[in-house]
């Protein structure tokens, strides 16, 4: 037998087959079983798609004292932003990492002079909390100019904060931004 036949002839088996198929009547009610079995595994995987996020018990108080070291900028009170600084802060920017000291000799007046001048809009603050550490992200954008430079940026920022005798500290900052104008990162 050719090939060519053979072919002819497990075409037409199969369209013997499919002409069985098709006379068979459709089943005009489906089982209860198979519908619980198909609603079961629908909701297992509609669950598993976004699962409820926990809420941070102290949410509020960690929340209130990252917007207070950025009021704290904006307003540029080098006091206050300095007090909600853990003495071991580690802030990272731009590929650099600073201690507090550090940071506050070569790099908080810069940040301050920055939030006064170029207007910023934060997203959702988004706070997770374990025991006394907690950690926060927020992505935003700022958009103004500062010393003749136009200024168009997205922004991300991560904060650790640790829970203390005198309340929620900063204990790392990590910012990170890229210019929107030219999409870089």
């Amino acid at each position: 037998m050719t090939t060519d036949r053979r072919l002819e002839a497990g075409d037409a088996k199969r369209s013997r087959t499919t002409r069985r198929f098709m006379k068979r009547p459709l089943p005009r009610k489906t089982p209860a079983s198979v519908l619980l079995l198909a609603c079961v595994l629908s909701a297992a995987w509609l669950s598993s798609c976004r699962r409820p996020i926990p809420t941070a018990p102290d949410r509020e108080a960690i929340a209130t004292t990252v917007a207070a070291f950025h009021e704290a900028l904006a307003k540029g009170d080098r006091k206050a932003a300095l007090a909600l600084l853990a003495p071991d802060v580690q802030i990272l920017e731009t590929g650099h990492r600073e201690t507090r000291e550090e940071y506050e000799k070569r790099h908080l007046d810069s940040d301050i002079e920055f939030a006064k001048a170029v207007p910023s809009t934060r997203g959702a603050l988004v706070v997770r909390q374990e025991a006394n550490v907690a950690w926060t992200t927020a992505t935003g954008r700022s958009k103004g100019s500062i010393r003749g430079r136009n200024i168009d940026a997205e922004n991300a920022e991560l904060m650790v904060l640790v829970k203390g005798d005198d309340g929620w500290r900063i204990r790392a900052i990590h910012w990170s931004s890229h210019d929107q104008a030219g999409g870089g990162h």
